[in-house]
């Protein structure tokens, strides 16, 4: 009887044994594909515009790329609107975009739908950049690209987008160089924005 018992411990440590040697030799391959489906740019996301056709963000592959979080009915909305227009008009040509996504997640502030939301942004502010699909930035149903935004560039106090018109500057790459707060003025930007363009 105590041999039984002998040998069923053996066979368990044995078998336990062998299970990690087997993991440690080949790696789970869901871990393996996790890593290598995680997105490395954001030209691995498609994102919808404003009429809810899919875009692909490949299409801005080579060029300099504002995305900010918008809103209609923010007091940030009309000066950051107009700063946006400056940036965009001046450097369109040179390989740079801006990418604006709706938000109604800041106490209200772009409650309308997509076709009230690009009325206003085309008549009102007169933007002429791409305006996309209205989305989340911050919690569980948070848009795909915006978590990828904020892993990659933190705020202060936590990753979480604050309020409306924070803004990513992402270079030719698809990489995002640099976060601003929704106070920063779009002008203030110009600077970095001049030096990605600038670099080949």
């Amino acid at each position: 009887m105590h041999w039984l018992k002998f040998t069923n411990l053996v066979s368990l440590l044995f078998l336990g044994f062998a299970f990690l040697l087997y993991f440690h030799i080949y790696p789970s391959s869901s871990h393996q594909n996790m890593a290598e489906d995680a997105p490395k740019s954001i030209y691995d996301f498609t994102v919808k515009d404003i009429r809810g056709n899919d875009v692909s963000l490949n299409e801005y592959n080579g060029k300099v790329l504002l995305i900010v979080n918008v809103a209609s009915k923010c007091g940030l909305t009309q000066s950051n609107y107009k700063e946006l227009n400056v940036l965009y008009e001046k450097y369109k040509n040179q390989g740079f975009e801006i990418l604006a996504f709706p938000c109604n997640q800041f106490a209200g502030q772009e409650p309308g739908t997509n076709e009230q939301i690009q009325e206003a942004a085309c008549t009102m502010f007169k933007a002429e950049f791409p305006i996309f699909y209205k989305v989340e930035v911050n919690g569980k149903n948070a848009a795909p690209l915006y978590k990828f935004l904020k892993s990659e560039k933190g705020g202060y106090f936590g990753d979480a987008i604050k309020w409306n018109f924070t803004k990513f500057l992402v270079n030719k790459e698809g990489k995002v160089v640099e976060r601003y707060a929704p106070t920063t003025s779009p002008l203030k930007i110009e600077k970095d924005i001049q030096n990605l363009l600038g670099s080949s």
